[in-house]
């Protein structure tokens, strides 16, 4: 044994033999899956707002939409990777959707060992913007590739941006890709698919009517009506704000 190991249990290998006889077999030791874990975590591009987002701190009353909500998000994570559809959560600014979704990504991560990618959707686009290239009137592939083939994409507000004719077309290439192979992509919007308000926009008027469309096959619409869930629990300790 390495007496420098850092581990004593693998001798850094990785790898932990248990068993007794004919019964031994090997199995990745824990301190391999922590360091896969904290990789994981680093490379998922949570913003630091939202690190402390996990399932257990996201209080609501029973029997209330951000109650179903929570109940759909452990569902997802208890039952990934046999899912067909990720998760579209749509609701008014404040009841916790950006909570939901890191918390989904951070348990796929921390449980699942699945490479998760988050992005606003206005920083996706102005990184897309600063790699383009007008020689070849194309954006570096090297940019997209990540958000194209990481196994689940995590999407924050979406329709953010006014929605130019790129904006469409971009998301539109980004959204079809990803359904095209199979990947998993989670996503948030504060425009609902029917505005309470007259002067409101809904989700398919910021983002396009074919690409709504595409969304109904790619997620399950989560809808979260609520009182802002800012005011309601920060004053018990928790900053949400999203």
């Amino acid at each position: 044994m390495n007496q420098d190991a850092a581990c004593p249990i693998c001798n850094d290998s990785g790898w932990q033999i248990i068993g007794e006889g004919e019964q031994q077999r090997a199995v990745r030791c824990q301190c391999f899956l922590k360091k896969r874990t904290e990789r994981l975590l680093q490379e998922a591009r949570i913003p630091r707002r939202y690190q402390h987002c996990i399932l257990k701190n996201f209080k609501t009353p029973k029997q209330d939409d951000l109650w179903v909500a929570k109940g759909k998000a452990k569902e997802f994570v208890k039952d990934y990777p046999n899912v067909d559809m990720g998760i579209l959560f749509i609701g008014p600014c404040g009841v916790g959707k950006t909570h939901l979704a890191v918390a989904i990504i951070r348990e796929l991560m921390e449980k699942k060992g699945m490479p998760c990618l988050f992005y606003d959707f206005r920083d996706l686009l102005l990184y897309i913007q600063d790699s383009y290239n007008p020689v070849s009137e194309s954006s570096e592939m090297s940019v997209l590739a990540p958000v194209l083939k990481t196994e689940v994409l995590l999407l924050d507000e979406l329709g953010a941006r006014r929605p130019t004719e790129w904006i469409k077309e971009t998301i539109d290439h980004i959204l079809n890709s990803r359904y095209n192979d199979n990947k998993i992509t989670i996503i948030t919007s504060n425009f609902l698919d029917k505005p309470k308000e007259k002067d409101q926009y809904s989700l398919a008027q910021r983002i396009g009517n074919r690409l709504r469309s595409r969304l109904y096959e790619m997620c399950r619409t989560v809808e979260m009506n609520a009182d802002d869930y800012r005011k309601k629990f920060k004053p018990q300790g928790f900053n949400i704000i999203k």
